[in-house]
């Protein structure tokens, strides 16, 4: 779940633009700048109904080296064009055929705001959305990479909507596997209902209730084990993501799990829970999760460490 301080007014979900031509994903090493956190600052200003650099949301040949389309998918309260400036243009770059969908407005915000309908509402979108893609590229499974609700979501899609046989992989961004406790605000909820889940969806929010660590939707999701056969999950966290609490609660269990926490790769990197999508050591992790192709996950190459200071990770 996302929070980017005060909620921002954000685009509705707009039609998808079907594109004539068959696109052919990037050469590697070129045609788009790489963004940063300021580019998605900006973009999420300027048109945060849009589609950051490299998304093609059209039809598309994926190589034979890269053969799954990727599908990228924002947090609570966010959107594609925020949150994958840097990483939509390094797919695009390294010859991915790369997909994005601004799901979840709800008509109690006027189509607003993003990512807060029911996660069951939005997991049905990101299915008609796969399938879609699927038609455009004529590959027979998907990756998908999503950051905090966009990180847990799917699992919804993989479970409980057919979505497993159409998953190759799932690469989680401190995403809400477990619901978080909000380093204990959330049971300030109380106040304001017969409890908190109530609460957040009288105030616009179905999405943030359920992602509450212990509710029903969390309860249902988690009732039957973690994972099910067939994709491969990765989750990256970081040891100071103060949104999804506590941060190992973003973790997942079962086989064909990877957990990742950024801090024991890299010390020195210090991102947060919004940072983690620019964090240069996260983004060489998604890129090494992705390059393998295999049905069973692999352990990740040591990335090149850096000084990461929160939030402006890029």
């Amino acid at each position: 779940m996302q929070r980017l301080g005060a909620r921002r007014a954000v685009a509705a979900v707009g039609a998808v633009v079907i594109t004539l031509a068959i696109a052919v994903p990037a050469a590697a090493g070129g045609g788009y700048r790489v963004g940063t956190f300021f580019d998605g600052l900006s973009a999420d200003s300027s048109n945060p109904g849009g589609m950051p650099p490299g998304v093609v949301n059209g039809p598309c040949r994926p190589s034979s080296a890269h053969p799954y389309p990727v599908v990228l998918v924002h947090g609570t309260f966010a959107n594609e064009n925020f949150s994958w400036q840097a990483l939509a243009p390094m797919l695009a770059n390294a010859g991915y055929c790369v997909y994005g969908l601004n799901y979840g407005a709800t008509a109690n915000t006027g189509g607003r705001y993003y990512a807060q309908d029911f996660v069951e509402n939005s997991a049905q979108q990101l299915a008609s959305f796969v399938t879609q893609v699927l038609a455009w590229t004529g590959a027979s499974k998907v990756d998908m990479v999503g950051h905090s609700q966009g990180g847990m979501m799917p699992r919804y899609y993989i479970q409980f909507l057919g979505g497993a046989r159409y998953v190759h992989t799932l690469v989680g961004l401190a995403p809400s596997n477990h619901g978080t406790t909000a380093n204990g605000l959330t049971t300030l909820g109380s106040f304001f209902g017969s409890n908190e889940y109530q609460f957040e969806g009288q105030v616009g929010c179905p999405a943030c209730g359920e992602q509450i660590a212990g509710s029903p939707f969390m309860q249902k999701l988690n009732g039957n084990g973690d994972t099910v056969p067939g994709p491969n999950y990765f989750v990256l966290e970081s040891r100071y993501d103060a949104v999804v609490t506590p941060y190992r609660s973003a973790f997942l269990t079962g086989p064909n799990v990877l957990d990742v926490t950024l801090q024991d790769q890299c010390p020195t990197d210090l991102t947060d829970h919004v940072g983690i999508i620019y964090d240069p050591v996260t983004l060489q992790d998604v890129m090494a999760a992705l390059a393998d192709n295999t049905a069973a996950v692999a352990p990740l190459p040591h990335p090149t460490c850096s000084v990461v200071l929160p939030v402006a990770s890029g």
